[in-house]
């Protein structure tokens, strides 16, 4: 082949296959072969590799403002998944100005799920949901290959976006590194956009600031949802990734107004499943400026939402929004109701608030 047809043909597949330094000293040596079918088998060759490795070149752009519900979900006597419920729920939460919906959070129960039934209300809470909105998908599994698997289906079953766990049952071995390619293997083979998922209450493992800085320019790692109520963490993070495409979601309502004030862009909130509009409302607050009425409605869901998080969990959640127009249901074994005493500590704390008569 002539020497200039050929750096031209070299030129050209650097650039459609994005090599970097080691590809190109790859195709300089291609300068060896000596027939142009060779040329042409291993210029095909690397152009496919080139294109696996390279799937997502450029940042996946997905504003994450706003604020999303975890979703639970309703179970009937037999443990299954009661369809009729959840449609109810679904056109009450419609009427509400969410950006989305969280569907697998851990306020859904799904660690007491199928694969099937995963997957199933991915796609039936996707068929339910209003125009324009959101749906965030929680793929996590302990195993990388299964949450591989599980963000490729959830993708298929309509999720806009994967919010992934941190695996935790080996916590001695979830090393900073090995964090950090566990999401990237993720990352890399997934369709659709990963949101980290911090969540320590419930993990027992806080997600460093360092490995989610490294993992921030990603180019389909494009947020997180810290539960962990650290605001210097957020504020740090939010500090550190500000020259990439990132995005920090507060994972509580309890510091929802401070995290605004720090730069996050919105939060995933399970108190916002019974008291959607009044998280929504914080959120109007805070972007008109109104920050005495911000501040004074923090104040007030702070106390709700430690009842229906960390002192009664899911449990008490559904028992709220069976009190406030919701239909909350039983959650599955070995999660139980909550006893006499703790409905009323719990209508108590509502009712002290405002938000029960």
């Amino acid at each position: 082949m002539p020497l200039p047809i050929f750096a031209a043909l070299q030129v050209t597949l650097c650039i459609c296959c994005r090599l970097d330094a080691f590809g190109c000293v790859i195709m300089m040596l291609m300068s060896r072969i000596s027939t142009t079918r060779n040329f042409k088998q291993l210029c095909n060759t690397i152009k496919c590799m080139s294109a696996v490795r390279y799937t997502h070149s450029h940042p996946v752009k997905m504003d994450l403002s706003g604020i999303y519900p975890p979703i639970t979900t309703p179970f009937d006597e037999s443990e299954n998944i009661d369809w009729i419920s959840l449609k109810s729920n679904m056109e009450k939460w419609n009427t509400i100005p969410f950006r989305g919906y969280v569907v697998q959070g851990s306020n859904g129960e799904y660690v007491y799920m199928t694969v099937k039934e995963r997957l199933e209300l991915v796609a039936g809470v996707k068929g339910m949901m209003a125009e324009g909105k959101l749906l965030i998908a929680g793929s996590g599994c302990e195993s990388t290959s299964a949450t591989v698997q599980m963000t490729k289906d959830m993708a298929d079953a309509g999720a806009d976006a994967a919010l992934v766990i941190t695996p935790s049952f080996y916590k001695s071995g979830m090393t900073d590194e090995a964090m950090f390619a566990h999401f990237t293997r993720v990352a890399d083979t997934s369709a659709i956009p990963i949101i980290l998922y911090s969540v320590p209450s419930n993990t027992g493992i806080d997600l460093s600031i360092d490995v989610i800085v490294r993992l921030s320019s990603h180019p389909n790692i494009i947020g997180l949802k810290d539960s962990g109520g650290d605001i210097s963490k957020l504020g740090a993070v939010v500090h550190k990734t500000q020259n990439n495409t990132f995005q920090v979601l507060a994972g509580s309502a309890s510091f929802l107004y401070p995290a605004y004030h720090i730069g996050c862009v919105g939060g995933v909130c399970a108190l916002a499943n019974v008291l959607g509009q009044e998280c929504c409302d914080l959120e109007l607050f805070f972007k008109l400026k109104r920050y005495d009425e911000a501040e004074k409605l923090q104040k007030k869901l702070i106390l709700p939402n430690l009842d229906v998080t960390r002192r009664f969990g899911v449990p008490g959640l559904k028992q709220a929004m069976d009190w406030l127009g919701y239909i909350g249901g039983a959650s599955r074994l070995p999660l139980l109701p909550l006893t006499q005493n703790q409905q009323d500590v719990l209508r108590k704390d509502f009712k002290k608030e405002g938000f029960l008569e």
